[in-house]
């Protein structure tokens, strides 16, 4: 085995990352200030008395995150207009200064105490860009005001699953360049917030590199470590609030660790993508698109691409004005709970007997679409290539071939009826530590509790 080969086994997640992994669907809310202004990138100038969701119920959110499977949730705590959904002591520009509450509201602690009576995680978002702010793009002084918010929100709402940190960076009043303090900000993290993963400009989880819930055909895990400051640099940020951003695909990017891209990495790290896009065109509610919230098909794709090809899938659900989530995308999280939870109700292969050769006894002929394949990451991620076959009376037969497995993947098909099922790996890195196979047939219809 080459030198490269063997250390990219050696690479292992670290327990933040274990356990962000078998979270596997979450989901970003994005409320603010924008809500108010049917805006999806505000200017840092709207009056703080716009914001005022006279509805506001967080249980409804979480309750709508639930009944689609999901078992987290990440709040933009500020967007890059700066309005902070707690009453933070470094900002007037914040819901204490709104109507809503009569100015003794908290957003972030009524999310964190709806996720957690539901017994889902919650995360934060805190955009590093704040428009307004006037320490931004003097670099040491707004860092602190920074970090000094970052503070507030990692002691004062329980623990926290993640912290997400964009790249987006603008220029501050006259012109002046913001730095921002990414490894000031991660010693922070680490220190008051250890479980916490941080994620895209941050070393624990790679963003997948569009927001159009594009996922890779090959999903590595192990990446050369240059990947880790990829989302950092000025030139990838986003600037400008452009709406074709939210549907660009980097395709270039398609290979990040097969055998050629980590031959010649000087390090390898430990990096796992997640996927993320909007359930609507915009990342912030607009009326107009109540009727444009994506279809089930197009999310059940994007959750079989993502959860089911090695990384973790983000959807975004952005409350309205009254501060609930609007009754189209409510009814379609019911609908993709429910077909993710049908799809996956009958393991076929629980009292299977598996052979040496990775061989499947369903110990009668069944009908299955679905095969589940789970590597154990806690050793490495091994295989590279695999094929599925089944047996006739005519011998085996391929009808699946696939190239990573990681943590999950899901291989979807037509349906066949068989009763033997061989997982063959065809390359590998080192022996394959196959934990999990599990066989469903997701036409199956069940009552639904």
């Amino acid at each position: 085995m080459d030198d490269y080969i063997k250390r990219a086994v050696m690479v292992r997640p670290s327990e933040r990352q274990l356990a962000w992994q078998e979270l596997e669907f979450y989901a970003f809310i994005h409320f603010g200030i924008n809500t108010f202004t049917d805006r999806e990138w505000g200017l840092g100038n709207e009056s703080p008395e716009l914001f005022n969701p006279t509805e506001f119920n967080a249980e409804q959110w979480v309750e709508a995150c639930v009944s689609a499977g999901m078992k987290g949730l990440i709040l933009t705590c500020k967007h890059h207009d700066g309005f902070c959904l707690w009453p933070s002591k470094f900002t007037e520009y914040s819901v204490k200064n709104s109507p809503w509450r009569d100015g003794k509201g908290d957003v972030v602690k009524e999310v964190s105490q709806a996720c957690r009576k539901a017994g889902i995680k919650f995360g934060i978002y805190l955009s590093p860009w704040d428009r307004h702010e006037k320490t931004y793009g003097d670099s040491e002084k707004y860092n602190t005001f920074y970090k000094n918010q970052l503070r507030e929100l990692l002691t004062s709402y329980g623990e926290i699953f993640c912290v997400w940190l964009d790249g987006a960076c603008g220029e501050g009043p006259d012109g002046r360049r913001q730095v921002y303090d990414w490894e000031g900000y991660y010693k922070l993290i680490r220190e008051l917030q250890p479980k916490a993963v941080i994620s895209v400009c941050g070393p624990d989880v790679r963003w997948c590199g569009n927001e159009a819930g594009h996922c890779r055909e090959s999903e590595w895990s192990v990446v050369p470590a240059e990947l880790l400051d990829a989302e950092r640099t000025r030139e990838k940020s986003q600037k400008t609030d452009d709406r074709a951003f939210s549907k660009r695909i980097n395709s270039e990017d398609e290979d990040l660790g097969s055998r050629e891209k980590i031959k010649n990495a000087r390090e390898l790290v430990w990096y796992p993508a997640e996927v993320n896009t909007s359930i609507r065109p915009g990342w912030f509610y607009h009326p107009s698109e109540d009727n444009m919230v994506k279809s089930l098909d197009e999310l059940l794709t994007i959750y079989y691409r993502s959860v089911g090809g090695n990384a973790a899938f983000l959807l975004n659900i952005p409350p309205d004005k009254r501060g609930l989530i609007h009754e189209n995308d409510v009814q379609r999280l019911k609908e993709l709970g429910n077909a993710i939870r049908q799809s996956f109700r009958n393991n076929l292969a629980e009292d299977a007997t598996t052979k040496l050769k990775i061989e499947v006894d369903l110990n009668r002929v069944q009908t299955f679409d679905r095969v589940v394949l789970m590597e154990d990451i806690r050793l490495g991620q091994r295989v590279e290539n695999f094929s599925l076959a089944y047996r006739d009376e005519n011998g085996w037969k391929e009808f699946f071939w696939g190239t990573v497995i990681g943590y999950k993947k899901i291989c979807c098909f037509k349906e066949l009826s068989a009763r033997y099922i061989r997982i063959e790996i065809t390359r590998s890195r080192a022996l394959p530590v196959i934990s999990s196979v599990e066989v469903y047939n997701s036409c199956q219809k069940q009552a639904l509790s």
